[in-house]
């Protein structure tokens, strides 16, 4: 951990650049499109689709913007990036309030249709063919037999408390919250450090041991990480760092022996789902692809459906089954994946967080996530898939 008068050094010497970071911090802070993207109404529509027998478009409503879209716009790009001497670092930031803007402009266009989709596509794109080809190779696969583990039989409540006591491994604080405004059974809000647990869900053994392992053992520990770096472009996300965050989250379910073939196919029908939406297909279109053509259970296939189509054509599905392929290469090739906690990070800025380090302006992670300490996945069915994914 980096000392106070240490920082105080580098913000003399870096003085455009931590005023720059700090304008930057105040603004991102408004903008956590997961506080947007999650229907209201979800439980509502959803029995209007099923009772339609799968043929009613779900008609989403969505919070209210907080924030005026126009004047944060503004504010982004009126940073005096031209003050930061150093190429790299003008353009790392440079890159990071595009990606903001980017992120502004979804969040603006939710609920209205191609509009977000086309800015949801800017931020996340759209699945490639060798990533459709990974997800029905995935699918192929039988199912294997359902064990008491996967039932369903925890309360929102024995799920905080599972959380609570798995996190005491970790040296920093856990927030709880529950809501049923979420897509989720449980997500982190970054901007709060909270784990947010889905209200009327009911939780399976693995599935509380999945969800520790990614979103405690990975999104909490890069968030921790990323709040403890001189700079706060850390904790607020470097841009386009998404598929590598998720598949780090991924790989610490495989590493922490949570990783199932069903929890692999579920990551397999989001990238289907996700290919759907380039196609033209309505939210009926989806559902019927994949409850169908495929016969997932018509609550999953909802879920996994509703997850692509909120917003009107969210495609960041598509990059956990991506994201996990290349943090296992990496893994394969004895790689170390320290780098990638350091925050909110992608594996293409590893170069500039080394050059950080030299400058001084990034410090040697403080959390680890456990799982990856050892690899306690048995399950040789989950290797031979992961080994052949292209």
């Amino acid at each position: 951990m980096i000392r106070e008068h240490e920082v105080g050094n580098l913000e003399k010497e870096y003085d455009h650049l931590f005023e720059i970071d700090a304008n930057l911090d105040r603004l991102v802070r408004r903008i956590e499109l997961l506080n947007y993207i999650n229907p209201l109404n979800i439980e509502k529509e959803k029995q209007r689709f099923f009772a339609s027998k799968f043929t009613a478009e779900p008609n989403f409503k969505y919070p209210k913007l907080k924030f005026n879209p126009y004047k944060l716009h503004r504010l982004f790009f009126s940073q005096r990036l031209e003050r930061i001497a150093d190429d790299r670092l003008r353009q790392l930031y440079q890159d990071v309030i595009y990606h903001y803007a980017n992120m502004i402009q979804c969040i603006e266009t939710i609920g209205k249709g191609k509009n977000f989709y086309y800015n949801s596509l800017r931020v996340y794109g759209t699945p490639r063919e060798r990533d459709v080809q990974n997800a029905r190779f995935i699918l192929h696969f039988a199912d294997e037999p359902v064990s008491s583990d996967m039932e369903k039989v925890f309360s929102p409540n024995e799920a905080k408390a599972y959380f609570l006591d798995f996190s005491k491994q970790y040296d920093f604080p856990l927030q709880v919250r529950f809501s049923t405004h979420i897509a989720a059974d449980a997500m982190v809000s970054n901007s709060s450090q909270t784990l947010v647990i889905k209200k009327n869900a009911k939780f399976s053994k693995n599935q509380l041991l999945t969800l520790a392992n990614h979103e405690i053992g990975v999104h909490l520990v890069t968030t921790y990480n990323g709040l403890l770096q001189p700079l706060k472009i850390f904790s607020n996300g470097l841009a386009k760092n998404v598929e590598t965050q998720e598949g780090l989250a991924v790989f610490s379910e495989y590493m922490g022996g949570a990783l199932t073939l069903k929890r692999l196919k579920e990551l397999a029908y989001r990238v289907l789902a996700a290919d759907s939406l380039i196609k033209g297909y309505s939210f009926a279109d989806t559902f019927d692809l994949i409850h169908g053509q495929y016969k997932l259970n018509r609550h999953e296939a909802f879920a996994i459906t509703l997850r692509a189509h909120r917003g009107g054509g969210f495609t960041k599905d598509r990059l956990y089954l991506s994201g996990l392929s290349k943090i296992y290469r990496k893994y394969q090739k004895e790689e170390s994946l320290d780098v990638l906690f350091t925050g909110k990070v992608a594996l293409e800025n590893e170069d500039v967080i080394r050059y950080l380090k030299n400058l001084g302006l990034a410090q040697p992670i403080t959390y680890k996530s456990h799982s990856f300490a050892q690899k306690l996945n048995t399950n040789t069915t989950l290797d031979f898939i992961l080994n052949n994914l292209k």
